[in-house]
């Protein structure tokens, strides 16, 4: 007899996500398939997305076979927003929600909608271990990523969350700088992974610069002009690539100096892919002070699949 569990599915921009979470709450499957861009490109059209989902997820059901023969999923949880907030909308989220809806009409299982964010920011607290301790409660939250980069005011909303932003960009996000200077460099997108490798060969120290930021704020867009005038001028890819991360981390501490200073005892979570990144969790170590595991960080269905648990338990 197959054991009960709570399936999430997540269709972000980049990559194809299940994942299956126990009724004890421990995710046993964990599955993504990223979505191809082409060589040289920095990003991919939402239709294009939407068609490369529809692409991914046969396959990456026909990956999960070996844990459905484990276990029956009991409810069904898809992100189907970006962010829980009025308008918020990505066609990319249409494939899962489809695929989602299909699957609870087809097992006669409930299934429920959350965003995308409020995902990576629940991936978060269960990696970090931190579920016990902070929800129910208010806390902060970093959302660093290639579409967003956002401080927000956490408070509780039932099972789910509300998310009032605080802080965060005023133009590029940091993903988006990271990529396009990786792309640059000749870097594969997205280049997350791949520009880390080259800072941590980097054996020099960094130049020490940072985004402009005020009241929680910054401006990234000239990091990518710098980092290509450090091309043009002839420094190794290894020093470029220390030099973006580090002006990225100096920025996230001075905006998380600021979200200190108006809440200051306030517990911080750091989620998002950017925030996979080994350099930048060293950067912003401290007391009450989170993050998720690699894995949780980078687009995923674990926290969906928590979040699905959560309200199912609630119902």
């Amino acid at each position: 007899m197959r054991k009960p569990c709570f399936l999430g599915i997540d269709t972000s921009n980049y990559t194809t996500s299940l994942a299956f979470c126990t009724e004890a709450g421990e995710i046993v499957a964990n599955l993504k398939l990223p979505l191809p861009v082409k060589e040289g490109e920095r990003g991919l059209r939402q239709s294009d997305a939407v068609f490369l989902h529809t692409k991914n997820l046969p396959p990456l059901f026909q990956k999960a076979k070996v844990y459905f023969a484990e276990y029956q999923p009991i409810a069904i949880g898809v992100s189907a927003y970006p962010r829980t907030v009025e308008g918020s909308y990505m066609p990319c989220f249409l494939a899962g929600v489809a695929t989602a809806e299909a699957l609870a009409v087809s097992h006669e299982i409930p299934c429920f909608t959350f965003s995308h964010q409020n995902g990576h920011i629940m991936a978060a607290l269960a990696s970090s271990g931190t579920c016990d301790t902070l929800i129910g409660k208010e806390f902060a939250a970093f959302h660093v990523s290639g579409g967003t980069t956002e401080v927000l005011l956490v408070h509780p909303c039932g099972e789910d969350f509300r998310c009032e932003i605080v802080g965060g960009t005023l133009d590029i996000n940091a993903g988006q700088a990271i990529d396009r200077v990786g792309v640059a460099l000749g870097l594969s997108f997205p280049c997350g992974a791949a520009l880390e490798k080259l800072a941590l060969a980097y054996e020099g120290k960094p130049k020490r610069k940072k985004g402009c930021v005020k009241d929680g704020y910054c401006n990234l867009s000239g990091l990518e002009n710098m980092a290509l005038d450090m091309l043009k001028k002839g420094a190794a890819k290894e020093e470029i690539a220390a030099f973006v991360l580090s002006f990225v981390g100096e920025t996230l501490v001075a905006m998380t100096s600021d979200l200190r200073a108006k809440y200051s005892n306030i517990s911080i979570v750091y989620s998002g892919g950017v925030m996979s990144c080994s350099i930048l969790k060293k950067m912003l170590a401290g007391d009450g002070c989170y993050f998720a595991e690699p894995q949780f960080s980078s687009d995923n269905a674990a926290g969906i699949a928590h979040l699905t648990r959560r309200a199912f338990l609630k119902a």
